[in-house]
């Protein structure tokens, strides 16, 4: 079933184009919502905006949006039937396909974008930037966070925003002349964009998330099967028209093939980064140095220093990779090698990332609130040898066999809580039943400090106790900082 044709200029639409004659609906008004409501006002589209939550958070924005003629609808039932006439939808990035609003615009061929298609098109033809983007199941956010720093010691002008927390609609509509952004995409993003071309772009891994998104096959990109599939092809969008270059995992082979399999501007090149010691056109670790063979004339029988291992901190393999493709995407934009390390050592991370908040009688109790999947937490782990492990929230369809097979060894004892606590405490009877395990039953109030005391009195000397859940949080705290603070906060009571 069709609608009314789309408009014959919508399809290259850029900022330039005449989109006062555009009914546009937004849906969603979290963050990204509101940035593409704004922007697109700025550019003389007449506006609705649809959400189902009437919060005073909402509210407050509607005000806003209604003082600048925006129309806003509020409530249970406000995004139940897309109205006439509308030209485009653009939504937020957690809804999915099937979400009946997108259904609909689907059903009447209506385009359908999210705010990051938004923004790319709005930096065209005149305000348009170069971006280093990056996606992948872990390790998005430190690595824009180290490559934003990088830019910045180089003397550029950068921003880094995205999936990171700051709408790029909002730094294309900044009065700062930008040299370049630091992009951070999840696959949710991704899936609704059609015509990024960007400078570099990076993979950093692939495993299994988020699949309770893709649980049904509506809106799969072609040729995928499989939830998984489905994922992984949202992520390898990423490199679609790349202009310089398309930075992948060596130990990741999907990634590989993604670059493999994309269809990138001519002259692009594939650089690969590397715990190992590096091939030409990768970069890699060489004694204790990070060494770039990408980027320099000699890369068929040399490489050059671009930072040391202690500047990478806190230092742990997953995080000297993170450094690796951040550094990738910094020298395929010109940057010095000074400016990679010097970007490194003034890097402060965001809290709950491998974070020790306490070390108590030779026990280091060590925040990873982060780690939200497997893939994650087995990061987290890997970085420690002997480990009293809490675990456990929303595993998101996710499974932990392999995970808990590859760690057993170095467990000293698990402690499981959330929502989904039975999911890994199955899976650890299976693979290592030797270990001892506590499953907490209690609800959102006292399951953090019963985990973290048991955890203490299973730990000795040398261990560590980690929070690294391998699941989402929200059945039990507003976010994985609430869930982190809420074990700092347990830590601090075994003191007393």
């Amino acid at each position: 079933m069709g609608g009314r044709p789309v408009k014959s200029w919508l399809p290259g639409a850029d900022r330039l184009s005449p989109w006062r004659e555009a009914l546009v609906v937004v849906a969603g008004l979290g963050t990204s919502g509101f940035a593409a409501a704004d922007g697109l006002m700025d550019l003389g589209a007449k506006v609705i905006v649809l959400d189902e939550s009437d919060s005073p958070t909402n509210t407050e924005k509607a005000t806003v949006l209604e003082m600048l003629d925006v129309e806003v609808r509020l409530g249970p039932g406000a995004t139940a039937t897309l109205p006439p006439d509308v030209d485009l939808v653009v939504t937020s990035p957690g809804w999915r396909p099937s979400a009946p609003l997108l259904a609909q615009a689907a059903l009447r061929d209506i385009p359908i974008w999210g705010e990051v298609e938004l923004a790319w098109r709005m930096s065209l033809p005149d305000r348009r930037v170069p971006w280093l983007a990056v996606t992948g199941t872990n390790g998005k956010t430190t690595t824009v966070g180290m490559l934003e720093s990088m830019l910045t010691a180089a003397g550029l002008t950068t921003s880094a925003v995205g999936n990171v927390g700051r709408p790029i609609v909002e730094a294309v509509l900044d009065e700062v002349n930008y040299d370049v952004l630091a992009v951070e995409l999840s696959s949710f993003q991704l899936h609704w964009t059609n015509s990024l071309a960007l400078h570099s772009a990076a993979v950093l891994n692939v495993a299994p998330d988020h699949l309770e998104w893709y649980a049904d096959a509506a809106g799969w990109p072609p040729g995928a099967t499989d939830p998984l599939s489905a994922y992984a092809a949202d992520k390898a969008r990423i490199y679609s028209r790349v202009t310089h270059s398309c930075v992948y995992n060596v130990g990741d082979p999907a990634t590989e093939r993604m670059v493999e399999d994309a269809e990138v501007t001519e002259g692009a090149r594939a650089i690969g980064f590397t715990l190992g010691i590096p091939a030409p056109s990768m970069l890699g670790v060489v004694d204790d140095l990070l060494v770039d063979r990408a980027f320099i004339p000699q890369r068929r029988d040399s490489a050059i220093e671009i930072a040391k291992l202690t500047d990478v901190v806190p230092y742990a393999p997953h995080n000297v990779e993170n450094a690796l493709a951040a550094a990738s995407l910094a020298r395929s934009f010109g940057v010095h090698p000074t400016a990679v390390a010097e970007g490194l050592k003034r890097l402060t991370l965001g809290d709950h990332r491998i974070q020790t908040v306490a070390e108590i009688g030779g026990v280091r109790y060590v925040d990873d609130s982060k780690a939200t999947n497997p893939h994650a937490a087995a990061a987290s782990l890997a970085a420690f040898d002997s480990v009293v492990w809490i675990a456990g929230g929303q595993a998101k369809g996710t499974t932990f066999d392999d995970l808990v097979s590859a760690v057993a060894p170095k467990l000293r004892a698990v402690a499981v809580l959330g929502v989904d606590r039975a999911v890994i405490a199955e899976a650890l009877a299976r693979h290592a039943p030797e270990v001892p395990v506590n499953v907490v039953d209690l609800g959102d109030h006292g399951a953090m400090q019963q985990a973290v005391e048991w955890a203490a009195s299973r730990a000795v000397p040398g261990d560590v106790v980690l929070l690294a859940p391998g699941c989402a949080s929200k059945d039990m705290y507003s976010d994985y900082a609430a869930r982190g603070d809420d074990f700092a906060a347990a830590v601090a009571g075994l003191t007393g």
